[in-house]
């Protein structure tokens, strides 16, 4: 089956201190359960970070037993069930805007990446907000940070949501609204 054909409704993150461990720790994820490896890499401060997505059942199976196997150097898990599509997409940098898509842009940007895709499953499912970028780590210190674009009101409240549950956590960096943000700083989607 391919991973267009899996059901993808639910999203596991480990995040490790350990880069070797994170290899074995993800070879472990992967023989737990049948999940969808979205991303597995070392990330900035030496930290290795592995993102599995498939049914609810295998990723918390597939989860679980990293958490179990990475004892001593995991720094964070998380599991989030029925996360919304658009986050899939943004994590996966398949979202492109169309003109009458730009508006208002918000910003949020936290110390982890649990944080940020907790934020934007968040933002996601209560506000009219589009949230089209998720990034996960890579080349900014291990932070995370999503985008928002929309009306000026659905941004507001999206990013004020997303910094409600990223604050949970206490993981909160800073956020912006931009609302009426030039052309180019959505260059690279459209």
């Amino acid at each position: 089956m391919s991973r267009k054909d899996k059901r993808m409704d639910a999203i596991g993150l480990i995040e490790t201190s350990s880069i070797a461990r994170g290899y074995e720790i993800q070879d472990a994820m992967l023989k737990a359960a049948d999940v969808t490896l979205m991303v597995a890499r070392t990330i900035c401060s030496g930290k290795y970070m592995i993102v599995v997505a498939g049914e609810v059942s295998a990723v918390e199976a597939a989860t679980h037993a990293g958490s179990d196997k990475a004892r001593g150097v995991l720094i964070e898990d998380l599991i989030i069930p029925n996360l919304h599509p658009d986050v899939f997409k943004a994590i996966g940098g398949s979202i492109n805007l169309e003109k009458e898509d730009l508006g208002a842009l918000g910003i949020l940007e936290t110390f982890s990446v649990a944080s940020i895709v907790e934020a934007a499953d968040a933002a996601a499912k209560t506000s009219d907000g589009k949230v089209y970028r998720v990034h996960l780590a890579m080349a900014v210190g291990g932070k995370g940070f999503l985008l928002i674009t929309g009306d000026l009101a659905s941004v507001r409240a999206s990013i004020e949501v997303a910094t409600e549950a990223a604050g949970q956590r206490g993981m909160v960096v800073s956020k912006v609204v931009i609302p009426q943000p030039r052309k180019e700083l959505f260059q690279e989607f459209i």
